[in-house]
Parts: C-alpha cells; sequence; structure tokens
C-alpha cells in the first residue's frame, strides 16, 4: 500500500495525518495560509489527547461555555400590531356555512333521486355553523340579501371553546 491513498474523497495521505499531529499548518489550496475549521478541530483534539485531558462527546475541550449575546432582544426593537399583522392581511381563508351532517347507507344514496330528501341532524331555527379552514369560528342564521343567501352573524366562539373542540 502506496503512503499517499488518494487525492480526492476525504482521505488522508500520510504526510497528511502527520502534519496535523505535529500542529504543522496544512495547505488547503487556498494561498491565503489560513488553517480551515477542520483543522484547527484537529489540532484541538491532538492538544486534548496530547495533555491527557478526558474526552467527553458534548463537553467543550479546556475551556469555558461562552454566554450566549442577546443584545438584539435587549434593544427592545417591537413593532406595532398593525405592522405585524399587515403581511397576513392578503392569505385568502375557505369560508364555509354548514347547515347540518348526516350519515347514510351506500344503498340509500343510491336511491336517492330528483325531488329526495335528506334529514339533517339540526333543528330548523337552530344556527348555522361557520367554519374557517374547517374550524368552527361563529354561528348565525341565513339572510337574504337581494337575490343571494347571507349569514348573520349571532354567536362567535371564543378562544378557549375552539381549543376544546381541537380535543
Amino acid at each position: 500500500m502506496s503512503e499517499k491513498q488518494g487525492t480526492g474523497g476525504g482521505e488522508l495521505s500520510q504526510d497528511d495525518i502527520d502534519r496535523l499531529m505535529s500542529g504543522a499548518p496544512e495547505s488547503d489550496g487556498n494561498e491565503n495560509g489560513k488553517d480551515s475549521g477542520q483543522d484547527k478541530l484537529a489540532e484541538e483534539w491532538a492538544r486534548a489527547l496530547d495533555s491527557g485531558e478526558e474526552i467527553q462527546e458534548g463537553k467543550p475541550l479546556g475551556r469555558a461555555a461562552e454566554k450566549p449575546n442577546f443584545e438584539e432582544l435587549r434593544q427592545g426593537k417591537t413593532l406595532s400590531a398593525a405592522s405585524d399583522l399587515d403581511f397576513i392581511l392578503d392569505i385568502p381563508l375557505e369560508v364555509t356555512v354548514e347547515m347540518g351532517r348526516t350519515k347514510m347507507l351506500i344503498n340509500d344514496l343510491l336511491q336517492l333521486g330528483q325531488g329526495s330528501v335528506i334529514e339533517l341532524n339540526r333543528l330548523a331555527g337552530e344556527p348555522l355553523d361557520i367554519l374557517v379552514n374547517n374550524k368552527l369560528v361563529a354561528r348565525g342564521e341565513v339572510v337574504v340579501v337581494g337575490e343571494k343567501f347571507g349569514i348573520r352573524l349571532t354567536d362567535i366562539v371564543s378562544p378557549m371553546e375552539r381549543v376544546k373542540r381541537l380535543r
């Protein structure tokens, strides 16, 4: 087997290993003479091995952990509520009004024809559910506006009730 096993693919030659163990900088093709991050890590491990430090995964080698810098948070950069919401105002939502539901057997469904009546699970006069993206947000009653149907909101579902319905 030759001393140099390959030039590419991340394999190290014996010369590279000797250079890392001796602490000499490796030329990485950059003529600027700076060590790469991998070289620095290899040197740090080599020093730790030489000094007899106990090496444990996840613990720093021979130095204390640095404290995090939260300067951006300390500056108190806040935006007004209006500017926080501006970027979401153009997002389309699906609004559905549900009159009621029912379950049917396939046989009963196949026997439906023009003029058939399907009984729903709601009573006449009971409020309809208004769903936004399939989540209940309000209840209301049917109104006629010109030649179109509309819904008059009679009850807005509280956030607590919405959370209870998620279960």
